[in-house]
Parts: C-alpha cells; sequence; structure tokens
C-alpha cells in the first residue's frame, strides 16, 4: 500500500502529477529514489523537463567560512532574472556554497573528471583489491563499484547534501527545480582554503555543520 505523504513528496521532488507519482511508486515497491528514475524515463517529471532549458541568469554567491581560512566562489544559473532574486534560488545557492566549502568537491559531475585521472584511480583500487587477496576474476567489477563511490566523493553533483545527507547536490536541485518552476544549473565553483596544500591541521567541517543543525 503505498501512502498519501510518499505520494505528496514524490511529487514535491518531482513537479509530476499525483496518479502519476502514485503509478510510479507502485512500480518501484514504494522507493523513492527508482519513482524519481521511472518518471524521468516516461518524461513525466516536470523537473525533468525543465532541465533540458536554457538557464543563463542567476547569480555568484560567495562563502567564506572560519573567519576567512576557506573561500567558496559559485555560479548557480537559473532562466529568469526575477527567480534569481527569490529568497528560495538564493537560499539554495548559499547551501550549495557552504556544502562545497565543507565536502570539498573537485569536479562537478563525473564526464567532467578527466580520463587519466580516473584510469589512474582505477589502477590504484585495481591494485588495491588484489592486495586484499580478491580473485582477478572479479576483481574488474569491484573496481567499477569502487569507481562509483569515487565519482560520490569528488563530483559535486553526486555527493550526499552536507545538511541533509539523504539526499544528493543533485537531488536537491531537482527539487528546487519542481518548486520554483524553472531550469536550475551550477555553472562552476572554485573553492580556496588558507595554504592549502601544505601540512596542517584540518577541521571536520561537514561535522561542524552538522552540529549547527542539532544532528
Amino acid at each position: 500500500m503505498i501512502s498519501a505523504n510518499l505520494v505528496k513528496e514524490l511529487r514535491e521532488r518531482t513537479g509530476a502529477g499525483m496518479m502519476d507519482c502514485k503509478k510510479a511508486l507502485t512500480e518501484t515497491d514504494g522507493n523513492t529514489e527508482k519513482a524519481i528514475e521511472y518518471l524521468r524515463e516516461k518524461g513525466l517529471s516536470a523537473a525533468a523537463k525543465k532541465a533540458g532549458r536554457i538557464a543563463t541568469e542567476g547569480l555568484i554567491e560567495t562563502y567564506i567560512h572560519g573567519g576567512g581560512r576557506i573561500g567558496v566562489l559559485l555560479e548557480l544559473n537559473c532562466e529568469t532574472d526575477f527567480v534569481a532574486k527569490t529568497d528560495d534560488f538564493r537560499d539554495l545557492a548559499k547551501d550549495i556554497a557552504m556544502h562545497i566549502a565543507a565536502a570539498k568537491p573537485e569536479f562537478l559531475k563525473p564526464d567532467e573528471v578527466p580520463k587519466d585521472v580516473i584510469e589512474k584511480e582505477k589502477n590504484i583500487l585495481k591494485a588495491q583489491a588484489l592486495n586484499e587477496g580478491k580473485p582477478e576474476k572479479i576483481v574488474e567489477k569491484m573496481v567499477e563499484g569502487r569507481i562509483s563511490k569515487y565519482f560520490k566523493d569528488v563530483c559535486l553533483l553526486e555527493q550526499p547534501f552536507v545538511k541533509d545527507p539523504d539526499k544528493t547536490i543533485s537531488q536537491l536541485i531537482t527539487e528546487k527545480i519542481a518548486k520554483i518552476g524553472e531550469n536550475i544549473s551550477i555553472r562552476r565553483f572554485v573553492r580556496y582554503e588558507l595554504g592549502e596544500g601544505m601540512a596542517k591541521k584540518e577541521d571536520n567541517f561537514a561535522d561542524e555543520v552538522s552540529s549547527m543543525m542539532g544532528q
């Protein structure tokens, strides 16, 4: 039995119709993430339809943490200047910039990771698996699985949102697209850390954010 609250949550996240959401949840045994994929595949997600539209407006968000020790510049785009000035959009930009400061992403998405970086990481992961005594015939599958985890560690859109780890940054943006009604996309970002590359004590900013949120 699919609950009304589950249908409501899926509708808020995707902007799809109530009956479409109920059907998607029924087809996926109540799994919300799979239901989102189902709606996108069927072209029923309002957010998915908007995602292809051109977004050239938006804002440059800045975030400074630790008395100037960490700084982030983020370009977040939307379709209209009107939306760019709304609290919802500005709050989203602030949350993403804060997340970047905490989670240290190196790339925006997996297809932006250079091939040589991926190959180097695969070689390291393969060596690790072999050193663990894993049979060679399953090592390749293990490497592919660990590469997926690597992308979640280093790619912004794949990372769990620091204020709500149950959703990724990509899912956070999808929710806002459904709510605001315009395409939203991250164009670029840069993260600076004072003395980066030098040996120093690192504060766990992600834990600090969680404590601020009372988690």
